[in-house]
């Protein structure tokens, strides 16, 4: 499956967990492979147009190969889940680093995303680069206040008794909390991301299950370079919790974003900081990738090279199509993309394509 924006084409992949939970993963943009274990509010498709999310797509997908995907029982991954452990959280990620064939990466954790990130980089050393955690945390209910838990009981009712109303008062408490200085077609587009994402019952039931993990006992084994960065006003995860992960994770640095939102928005002083710091943060990946003229990798994007791979087999563009599950023209159109980024045209292009890939082989 692929969508189609303003600046860039995201492919929709689809890998599956240690149980068999289908989980729904994009990949789009160039450059060093940047794997973001999002928030749990998120849909592939409904994302990719977001007045909310849109400019982190567009702008992390310039300088890096972008892969995110929807947690189990949200956005386009299977639906209906009942187990939201850790353990099974941790397969998914396993899962989509697997499929989508990268064998060293970056990983940016966001919000909830945090204790994931951080038994898979204590498990997985090696395939990691670098570290990011973005208004994220090691484990948010494990340190809670007695005020926070009664917050946190709130918003569980809130969730059972509006969240699948078709007005959005009730959502509109979560968005407010996320995006305070948010315009009213932002928060209607959060108010709608609620719905859309998760259903009720899925979404206290995985709520329920995060609450109870912690994996700040791991946070001294990561052993590889960290930027903590959080917003220092965020309502949704509190500043402290960033200050945990800086200070236990040998050598993290800790950037403040001057920003009362959960997600930086694209207009405010904070977003710029956002955008350079983990950019910078990314250039030694990009300084180590090959040269392009050695290594086509560093030129066309996963998808690409699986089908020239398919094409230097023989395979005509109706069997590639049917291979991957792809329509004939989305196979054509990344053939031309290809060919476009190898300066190749005319009748002799799919011939060349192919002899620089076998040239690498």
């Amino acid at each position: 499956m692929t969508t189609s924006g303003a600046d860039s084409v995201q492919d929709i992949r689809f890998a599956h967990s240690a149980d068999g939970v289908g989980i729904a993963y994009a990949v789009h943009g160039s450059g060093p492979p940047l794997l973001i274990d999002a928030c749990w509010l998120s849909h592939l498709q409904f994302d990719w147009q977001s007045p909310v999310w849109r400019h982190y797509l567009v702008e992390l997908g310039r300088v890096a190969t972008v892969i995110r995907y929807d947690e189990r029982g949200h956005g386009l991954s299977d639906r209906g889940v009942k187990d939201h452990s850790l353990e099974a959280r941790v397969a998914d990620l396993e899962a989509v680093a697997d499929d989508a064939g990268f064998e060293r990466f970056a990983l940016l954790a966001m919000a909830q995303g945090g204790p994931v990130a951080i038994d898979y980089a204590a498990r997985h050393p090696e395939r990691l680069t670098r570290l990011v955690f973005y208004n994220s945390n090691a484990g948010q209910h494990a340190q809670a206040t007695e005020e926070e838990l009664e917050l946190y009981a709130a918003f569980e009712a809130l969730i059972r008794v509006g969240w699948a109303r078709p007005t959005s008062e009730f959502r509109r408490v979560f968005s407010s909390m996320m995006i305070p200085g948010g315009t009213e077609e932002q928060m209607s587009w959060l108010d709608d991301l609620q719905r859309m994402a998760v259903d009720a019952e899925t979404a206290v039931l995985a709520r329920s299950q995060r609450q109870v993990i912690d994996s700040s006992p791991r946070l001294p084994e990561l052993h590889l370079p960290t930027l903590v960065i959080n917003s220092r006003g965020d309502q949704m995860n509190d500043f402290k919790h960033a200050r945990q992960l800086a200070s236990t994770i040998p050598g993290a640095r800790l950037v403040a974003l001057e920003s009362d939102n959960h997600i930086v928005l694209a207009d405010e002083p904070a977003w710029p900081v956002f955008l350079r710091e983990v950019t910078d943060f990314l250039g030694p990946d990009r300084s180590a990738a090959p040269p392009v003229p050695d290594d086509l990798t560093s030129v066309l994007s996963p998808r690409e090279l699986d089908i020239l791979r398919l094409a230097a087999q023989g395979h005509d563009n109706d069997a590639i199509a049917a291979e991957l599950v792809l329509s004939v023209r989305t196979v054509e159109r990344h053939l031309q993309n290809a060919y476009a980024k190898l300066g190749l045209q005319g009748r002799t292009a799919r011939t060349a394509a192919v002899a620089r890939l076998l040239a690498g082989a």
